[in-house]
């Protein structure tokens, strides 16, 4: 049998890469929802009740969005900490696809398919860049 070629090698590593960042991110997801679960007092030491409900869905405060948050809330094993670094995790996978997919097109020297999916790369970018919400 021969060796698999370049063009076989990159859609293996971009399988891999879809795989098991997907994986990871359920993984993370999951642990994220036991975490909120398990440290009940943040959502009502009473064990649920309607008031509770309702800070859970609506919330009391807008909800953080820095790296400091973040940060501070993996350290304290935070659940829905745990539960945004599995969110960022899963819209990272498809944007991290394409960038290897440019390098699998430059490998293959393909010039004009490094140019298309490069500014599909920079689109991505820019969409996550200017969708933030205010």
């Amino acid at each position: 049998m021969s060796a698999p070629s370049a063009h076989q090698r990159v859609e293996r590593i971009i399988s891999e890469l879809l795989r098991w960042g997907v994986a990871a991110s359920l993984a993370l997801l999951a642990t994220g929802t036991l975490l909120c679960f398990l440290h009940s007092a943040d959502y009502g030491a009473a064990g649920g009740t309607t008031a509770d409900l309702q800070r859970l869905l609506h919330g009391d405060t807008p909800f953080p969005r820095t790296a400091a948050w973040l940060l501070d809330g993996l350290r304290h094993a935070q659940g829905q900490a745990v539960i945004v670094l599995g969110l960022l995790l899963l819209i990272a996978t498809p944007v991290l696809r394409v960038g290897v997919s440019i390098v699998g097109f430059a490998l293959e020297k393909d010039r004009s398919y490094v140019l298309i999916t490069i500014v599909v790369f920079v689109l991505l970018l820019v969409s996550f860049t200017l969708g933030r919400s205010g």
